[in-house]
């Protein structure tokens, strides 16, 4: 039987950590974080937002392929490492807020360096830093730390963002907006430029060991071989509905402010808030999975999702139920946090070999993030079109659906891995 030996020194994994999340501040946290901040500072529409999210998607529906592949024949330091300074490069133009015609451009480009260059990459270190019995640890720690260090930026944007503007935000115009969260923005790309130096020249490439790191087969015969993998089907539909749920999480700060009537610093710091629920999230459940099994806890994650997004499409959590809106908040953070955690933990459990891993990320992710592509236009429609909580619930509505697809497909990856043990 062949093993995977762990490469499991510490500093490795904290690499990954800072380099999987500060890949994807720019793109992404800022917009989740600040969003009310975000659309009035670019000028922007819920729908226009989605629309910049959407062009990202296509770019990185085109790029997770072969990103995946290229994963699988070149060092990750150097693959990691030049797209976190190309990412930073972005976050330079984004400081000039520049128009929307060019704030597309950037989010095609951010679609390339953080996913071509980045993603199978980043997945397929954290298998081998694994190794065969730790798979649950390995990705419990980097899903975890990437919460916590999202988190910890967050609270330190909002932290500069409050103590650049005037004290009275009622009365702050677009202009010191834009200037205090310029700084914002150039915090993020520093901390890229300086995580993806950091990688450059401090990360290990993996070692070789009996089951073989990299593979010597072309990428087409990879392919091939991906795509006969039973489990990749199931993972596929997993990933699809677990990532509607992370980004349908992004609603949560909007959600606060139009609705619990939160002004722009207390809507910020709730995006911050459910943040800080993915790395007490991420490693407890990862630590769970490896003593038992990590499809049993996707299971019960898409139960909670379910949960929570039943009880916000419901229109119950409105202004002066703050309790509520936390409670609620959580449980659905709860689930999407857990299966998030352990979606690509059970490549092992699927029989998916080590060699091929890249390849096998690029194809579940080719289908698994075209949320990137529909969500955010759809929330964005959803949310314009009707105005106040019934927007919010039919965004939720649509959650609800995607938790039930997900449920099922977990139910059956489950059962296939559970079959091919007997």
């Amino acid at each position: 039987m062949q093993t995977l030996k762990s490469n499991a020194s510490i500093h490795q994994i904290i690499l990954l950590i800072l380099a999987g999340e500060s890949a994807f501040i720019l793109p992404f946290v800022l917009p989740r974080i600040f969003r009310p901040t975000y659309l009035d500072v670019f000028t922007l529409n819920n729908l226009e937002l989605g629309t910049c999210l959407s062009i990202y998607g296509i770019i990185a529906l085109l790029s997770y392929l072969y990103g995946g592949a290229i994963a699988d024949k070149y060092s990750p330091r150097k693959l990691i490492a030049a797209s976190l300074l190309l990412t930073a490069f972005g976050g330079v133009v984004l400081s000039t807020f520049p128009s929307i015609q060019v704030l597309k451009v950037v989010y095609g480009y951010w679609g390339f360096t953080t996913i071509f260059l980045f993603w199978g990459a980043m997945i397929k270190a954290t298998r081998v830093w694994g190794g065969t019995s730790k798979q649950g640890k390995a990705f419990g720690f980097l899903e975890g730390g990437r919460g916590f260090v999202a988190a910890s930026i967050s609270a330190i944007g909002v932290y500069i963002f409050s103590m650049i503007l005037p004290e009275n935000l009622a009365n702050a115009s677009l202009v010191e907006r834009q200037d205090a969260f310029r700084y914002v923005i150039l915090f993020a790309t520093s901390l890229a430029i300086s995580v993806g130096l950091l990688v450059f020249f401090f990360m290990e490439d993996p070692e070789e060991t009996n089951m073989p790191v990299k593979s010597l087969d072309s990428s087409l015969v990879n392919i091939k071989k991906v795509l006969k993998i039973p489990s990749v089907w199931w993972l596929m539909f997993i990933v699809l509905s677990a990532y509607v749920g992370y980004k349908l999480t992004g609603i949560f700060s909007l959600y606060a402010k139009e609705i619990m009537l939160f002004d722009e610093i207390k809507a910020a710091q709730i995006g911050t808030f459910q943040l800080y629920i993915r790395p007490i999230l991420g490693v407890a459940i990862g630590i769970m999975a490896d003593k038992t099994k990590g499809s049993l806890w996707i299971i019960i994650g898409f139960i909670v999702m379910l949960l929570g997004s039943l009880i916000f499409a419901s229109g119950v959590v409105q202004s002066d139920l703050n309790f509520l809106f936390f409670l609620s908040l959580t449980i659905t953070a709860t689930g999407v946090y857990s299966i998030r955690t352990l979606y690509f933990a059970v490549l092992q459990e699927g029989k998916i070999p080590l060699a091929i891993t890249g390849t096998a990320i690029g194809l579940i992710s080719v289908i698994g993030y075209t949320p990137d592509i529909f969500v955010g236009p759809v929330m964005g429609y959803l949310l314009d079109r009707s105005p106040g909580i019934v927007g919010h619930q039919q965004v939720f509505m649509m959650l609800s659906v995607f938790s039930v697809l997900g449920l099922f497909a977990a139910i059956r990856f489950s059962k296939l891995v559970t079959h091919n043990k007997e």
